[in-house]
């Protein structure tokens, strides 16, 4: 019996059986679909003998990949060309073939593979951890005040939809706004969020010498929030032959709450996890940056290994590793705090490492960087552990009351490096 996992290296040992026939071929499409059964698809060109080989060669791999292979006389689809057959899906390489690729077909529209060209003008910072409760949220609502007091106009998102809260940080209860992301992207259904675009966002009464505008997930009264959120996933089909992935739709919001707000960052809250709403975050929103929140645990090191290995895969790692910086959340203030920080840095090496060029002794160039460079991707920004600080409930009150020194003894690192963001030092 072959699972999941165990498919596609068994493709490429079949497939290595076959060399000369795969020579004769144009492409080779490996059809993996929502159940995750496999298809050939080939050039309908191939004809006589060249069809008979193909037959025998699928008949061999769907016996090695049972249950997820079919009968040969339905598991192979012929196309006229490769680009018709991958239906609009991303297309990978299989791994040591020059012209076999992969196509998956998945049931949600993020893959976490189209990686989106960063967005122009004004810097996105997106906020994203594999698991919830690192202290996340929080350490954006204190960016967000402490660029805020520099002067700077923000621009806040809370996209943990599933899981709002961000603007209980940011705004008391009587300044919500009437609308959220939620309702904007239900109306945008109906060609109806224009008309929300104005009631969707408020802007902080904390004192600062610049803006902070928070647009929330939900507004003042979340209403029918649970029926609203089984809709915002919804492509817009207003064109059936082009439907508009909701992530681009979102990318429309944010657009045009640039062009109403004119901020000079922008500041994502993303939902934690390997889901449908982080990939738009992480992958779809044009990040300039991405901040990969970290604390020291298996749970920790396995997710995030999981997802630069499916990056890896799919040979898009390039795209996007130079947006990404680890934050290390809820660094002990004590006696541990010394080995805890040595440790996560090791673990952190281990998985950019994975991201970065080799080079041989003496070379120069490439994207890479020692284990002990503070300015690396891997060196984790920490933030300290602060009972004052860790939790959202009080956390508007609180912030009425603290000073700049303060909050810079908690995250002094991280908003050094959203200042050298904004300075263009990282540009």
């Amino acid at each position: 019996m072959t699972t999941f996992d165990q498919i596609l290296p068994t493709v490429a040992r079949v497939l290595r059986t076959s060399s000369g026939l795969l020579a004769d071929l144009d492409w080779l499409l490996i059809n993996r679909d929502l159940n995750g059964r496999v298809r050939f698809i080939v050039s309908e060109r191939i004809e006589g003998e060249q069809r008979v080989r193909v037959e025998n060669l699928y008949r061999t791999l769907a016996e090695d990949i049972e249950p997820h292979g079919y009968p040969v006389e339905c598991g192979i689809l012929y196309e006229q060309d490769i680009d018709q057959a991958c239906q609009g899906t991303i297309r990978f390489a299989l791994e040591d073939f020059d012209r076999v690729w992969v196509v998956d077909r998945l049931a949600s529209e993020s893959q976490w593979v189209p990686i989106k060209n960063v967005a122009e003008d004004v810097p996105r910072i997106v906020f994203f951890s594999i698991k919830g409760g690192v202290g996340r949220s929080t350490a954006l609502a204190a960016s967000a005040w402490h660029l805020a007091r520099l002067g700077k106009k923000v621009l806040v998102l809370d996209l943990d939809l599933e899981s709002p809260g961000l603007s209980s940080a940011l705004l008391p209860d009587e300044r919500q706004p009437k609308y959220g992301i939620t309702d904007w992207l239900v109306e945008d259904l109906v060609d109806n969020g224009e008309g929300l675009i104005d009631s969707l966002f408020a802007m902080s009464d904390l004192p600062t010498d610049g803006s902070i505008h928070i647009v929330p997930s939900h507004g003042q009264d979340p209403g029918e929030y649970v029926s609203k959120l089984g809709r915002v996933w919804m492509p817009k089909l207003k064109n059936p032959l082009q439907p508009e992935a909701w992530s681009s739709r979102l990318n429309r919001l944010i657009g045009a709450l640039e062009a109403r707000l004119h901020p000079e960052i922008v500041l994502i809250d993303s939902r934690a996890g390997i889901d449908e709403v982080a990939a738009a975050c992480v992958t779809d929103l044009g990040a300039h940056t991405i901040m990969l929140f970290a604390i020291q645990g298996q749970q920790t090191w396995t997710g995030y290994r999981s997802l630069f290995a499916h990056w890896q895969s799919r040979g898009v790692i390039t795209k996007i590793r130079e947006r990404l910086q680890l934050v290390a959340g809820l660094v002990p203030d004590d006696e541990r705090r010394a080995d805890y920080l040595a440790r996560l840095r090791k673990d952190a090496y281990d998985l950019f490492e994975t991201t970065y060029d080799e080079t041989g002794p003496g070379e120069t160039g490439g994207w890479n960087y020692e284990p002990d460079d503070e300015y690396a991707p891997h060196m984790p920004l920490p933030i300290r552990w602060n009972r004052g600080w860790y939790g959202l409930m009080s956390l508007h009150g609180r912030m009425t009351q603290v000073d700049d020194d303060e909050v810079r003894l908690v995250y002094g690192p991280l908003l050094e490096f959203l200042e050298r963001t904004l300075s263009g030092e990282f540009s």
